[in-house]
């Protein structure tokens, strides 16, 4: 299971109320439809000293609340969240600065809490904060980091349109290119959903990179989590359906082939060497992934594979996948349904008719994570 990085590992909701901040003077602007400068000088006040003390609390029972009470006091009205986003960013990024002087033990629960705190505020202006700790050497900073790039909120704002989002989600894809070889199972899991989500051309190729590094994974023996796989099949093949014609994309579709086919040969393969965890995992990848996303590409129920499994049947999984993905003398029905080859097999030029095979286990596997 992709470990869960915990909020309350960080801070966990105070039991007293909001007594820290003074919140009348901000509570009165939000109000307002119209703002002077004093107005604004109580927004910048605010998010000075809630930030402040954020910060430089050593009651990390507090933090939870603090964040509360920052994101319930966004609005709406054009000049009030002008300035919230200015002052939000400028005294976050003062954060991150005096977080740097802490010892490390409280550095890094001031720095995760900041970006938490960037996340659930879900603003385009600040996404220069996270991309900043994206290579953090701290394997919980750098999900939070790519968590705040990510998430819903950040997806609809992108999707929405405009020049300006455009030019902010093709930076996003390429500042998340640069994590996918290294990230964990967890930070790809995001990414990957997040290429599926974004509605620009730059996203599939992130999703494609996505899956070139776990089909490299799975050929040296070092995938790990092969759950993420399911994951990233079911946002292949969304590409695949959104393809207009109904014939799907090619280079999408020869991922998605070589990625389940490298997912089964692991199980039958690796059957005598994987964890009982491991095999359970994949399991799970081929029997979802043949209901879900093999019945929708061919139209019609898919169940084989699910049957062969519950026999452990790995002659008839094998035969399967053949029929599907093809083998040494026939194209299989995959590739003739979504228009797609395997590239060239030798030096004439002819097309491969089958996934590549996977190289012979090593013998000892990745430890399950």
């Amino acid at each position: 299971m992709i470990l869960t990085v915990s909020v309350a590992f960080f801070a966990s909701p105070a039991d007293s109320g909001w007594a820290v901040i003074n919140t009348r003077d901000i509570d009165a602007v939000r109000n307002k439809t119209v703002l002077d400068n004093k107005d604004l000088f109580i927004i910048d006040n605010f998010l000075a000293e809630a930030v402040r003390e954020l910060v430089r609390t050593k009651d990390f029972t507090m933090i939870a609340t603090l964040r509360a009470e920052i994101l319930r006091r966004r609005g709406t009205q054009p000049q009030y969240a002008e300035q919230f986003s200015e002052s939000a960013y400028k005294y976050i990024s003062s954060g991150f600065n005096e977080a740097l002087q802490l010892p490390e033990y409280r550095r890094t629960k001031v720095i995760v809490n900041l970006l938490i705190l960037v996340d659930g505020l879900e603003d385009l202006r600040l996404a220069d904060l996270a991309i900043a700790k994206l290579k953090d050497k701290n394997t919980i900073i750098r999900y939070w980091a790519v968590h705040c790039l990510t998430n819903a909120g950040i997806v609809k704002r992108l999707n929405s349109g405009g020049a300006a989002n455009l030019k902010v989600a093709r930076l996003l894809i390429e500042r998340l290119k640069e994590v996918v070889e290294t990230g964990s199972p967890e930070i790809i899991a995001l990414t990957a959903r997040f290429a599926g989500d974004i509605n620009i051309p730059q996203s599939e190729e992130l999703l494609l990179q996505i899956a070139d590094m776990r089909i490299k994974k799975y050929a040296d023996w070092t995938v790990e989590y092969e759950l993420l796989d399911g994951v990233i099949l079911n946002l292949l093949d969304g590409k695949i359906a959104s393809a207009s014609g109904g014939s799907g994309k090619p280079a999408v579709a020869l991922r998605f082939a070589q990625l389940y086919s490298f997912a089964i040969q692991r199980y039958v393969k690796g059957r005598g060497l994987l964890s009982d965890v491991q095999k359970q995992r994949l399991a799970s990848v081929l029997i979802e992934t043949e209901d879900k996303r093999i019945s929708r590409i061919l139209g019609r129920p898919q169940t084989v594979i699910k049957k062969a499994v519950e026999r452990d049947d790995y002659a008839a999984i094998l035969d399967e996948h053949n029929r599907l993905l093809g083998d040494a003398t026939r194209a299989g029905e995959l590739p003739s349904k979504l228009n797609f080859d395997y590239g060239a097999a030798t030096s004439d030029g002819r097309k491969r008719t089958t996934p590549l095979p996977l190289p012979e286990p090593l013998k000892k596997t990745t430890p399950s994570k």
